[in-house]
């Protein structure tokens, strides 16, 4: 289905190619005369496309709607329908193919929603190269109740000892998790890991093996990370990857916008909660 302007386009293409009038190319078309001369009297809003336009080229990955809640914070007044028509007018979409999904025979035993910061966190691995072929790992841990991620460690290798490294970092800095999500890789399938889980008290939550929609909030994040951070630099070695990944983090934390949480960051959506629950307990 053709847009008005594309209308305009078509009959303005007709009118050339046969040597036509405008009656005749928009009687051939079934296009309406008055579509066709109709004249935009809006303003051009040039500050604001500039804006759009500066945003986008920092944050190639985000869609309209994030890019008009960061509009929103600098206090320019305009909805996102005015965002979207002026995302589209500069060119700006992105067309994403999505991949198909299989929906599992299987039922899935229905999990409980985390209802507090640190009840339920999620644990995976995610590969990528270095710009000398170089495989690398990060292994990526995020709260499933404040979406925030609480750890993203790149290495060459990582391990299972790597990993009760990185728990034991992480509970001595905020606490530890009552319940931890993740796949049966061999890391979290081991005896260390099973033996810091038992000695602080932690129960692991396994998915089923082949069905990753069991982790679908976490299988999101991956997502995110991959198409905002690992395909937007060009990685030079790892030094430079534990950079960009920790830069990354902070800025998905602190600054980036996270539709689940009411288009706020996760830190700010903890510090909200915080503030809630002391004043409910002093009530």
């Amino acid at each position: 289905m053709l847009s008005p302007a594309q209308r305009r386009t078509w009959v303005r293409w007709v009118q050339e190619a046969y040597a036509v009038s405008e009656r005749l190319a928009c009687d051939a078309g079934g296009v309406a005369r008055s579509s066709v001369r109709y004249a935009s009297s809006a303003a051009p809003q040039e500050p604001l496309r500039q804006r759009l336009r500066e945003l986008a080229q920092t944050r190639v990955a985000y869609g309209y709607r994030r890019l008009h809640v960061l509009l929103c914070r600098e206090g320019w007044p305009v909805n996102h329908k005015r965002v979207q028509r002026l995302y589209q007018d500069e060119g700006l979409t992105q067309h994403r193919k999505r991949p198909k999904r299989r929906r599992s025979a299987v039922p899935r035993a229905a999990r409980l929603l985390p209802g507090a910061a640190n009840e339920r966190w999620a644990m995976d691995f995610i590969h990528d190269q270095l710009a000398d072929g170089t495989a690398f790992r990060v292994l990526s841990i995020v709260d499933l109740y404040t979406r925030e991620c609480v750890g993203l460690v790149p290495a060459i290798r990582l391990r299972a000892d790597d990993v009760v490294a990185m728990l034991s970092r992480l509970r001595d800095e905020r606490g530890i998790p009552t319940i931890t999500q993740c796949d049966n890789g061999a890391e979290f399938t081991s005896v260390a890991l099973d033996h810091w889980c038992c000695w602080n008290q932690v129960r692991v939550d396994f998915s089923r093996p082949g069905k990753p929609t069991d982790n679908a909030a976490f299988e999101s994040f991956h997502n995110s990370f991959r198409r905002e951070c690992l395909t937007q630099h060009y990685l030079i070695d790892i030094i430079d990857a534990q950079q960009q990944i920790e830069q990354y983090r902070s800025e998905y934390n602190n600054d980036r916008p996270h539709s689940s949480l009411g288009n706020v960051p996760p830190a700010h959506f903890w510090a909200a909660m915080a503030i809630t629950a002391s004043v409910s307990s002093s009530a």
